[in-house]
């Protein structure tokens, strides 16, 4: 992906590392504009980066998502790509009853939303011959069992873009994923853990790989999770699950 001279669009661009991205890619020479919920976030951003535009966004509400394509398409007609980053994630239990709440709010936003955002968007990016770049997670290939609700979203959306990039390769528009490894934001308030990668650190090196040909963005450190899956992919996922269960209990020790 060329990393200078587009128009972007950043879902969840308020904080962690949708902010950082935002950031980084203005940065760039890029025109960017974020979206979210809170709006107090938003204001930061822009306050803190001359520039930088924000419009409010509600993820989990179908129409507020037409809305703001239409103004989008309106008010930045040379938008070329759309970075579906908002998501949640919250802890679950899988072994037990799985608070309803929870689940429609976590496939809502993490799965429904990006898939409506990009179809809402997708002839505006086939005329721009642009990028969707959806950000999923390493735990859509190995999950983290607490939070099996936020893991299936991931693994959901992976597929989907699989699905969609072979029904768009020969429309001009890429479609990438970006997958992350545990991140030092305010996910599970991973702000100040110690064996999550740094946000800086985690930006630069995305940013680096972004700007190859490659369709899966990875970092290093994404690379072993990401390439578990098959026959035998349980091992991992239960030895995975049991260094998480162990830093869970020995944090809130």
């Amino acid at each position: 992906m060329t990393l200078t001279g587009n128009t972007i669009f950043i879902t969840g661009g308020g904080s962690g590392i949708g902010r950082a991205l935002a950031e980084a890619l203005h940065k760039r020479g890029n025109k960017v504009i974020i979206s979210g919920r809170r709006k107090g976030h938003l204001e930061a951003v822009v306050k803190a980066n001359p520039g930088i535009k924000a419009i409010e966004l509600d993820i989990a509400d179908p129409d507020n998502i037409k809305a703001v394509a239409q103004k989008l398409i309106r008010e930045h007609p040379d938008l070329n790509v759309l970075i579906n980053n908002a998501g949640i994630m919250e802890p679950d239990q899988a072994a037990g009853i799985i608070d309803e709440k929870l689940l429609t709010s976590t496939v809502t936003t993490n799965l429904l939303g990006p898939i409506r955002l990009t179809s809402a968007l997708v002839n505006q990016l086939k005329s721009r011959r642009g990028v969707i770049l959806y950000n999923t997670s390493v735990l859509g290939f190995v999950p983290l069992a607490v939070t099996a609700v936020y893991s299936a979203t991931k693994a959901a959306l992976h597929s989907y873009a699989l699905s969609q990039r072979f029904l768009l390769r020969d429309s001009g528009v890429r479609v990438l994923e970006m997958v992350p490894p545990w991140v030092r934001t305010e996910l599970m308030n991973s702000q100040e853990a110690e064996q999550a990668m740094p946000l800086d650190q985690f930006i630069s090196e995305i940013l680096e790989a972004l700007g190859t040909d490659a369709e899966e963005i990875l970092v290093e450190a994404a690379k072993p999770l990401r390439a578990n899956p098959g026959p035998e992919e349980h091992a991992l996922v239960n030895e995975f699950n049991e260094q998480m269960l162990k830093l869970f209990t020995s944090s809130q020790a």
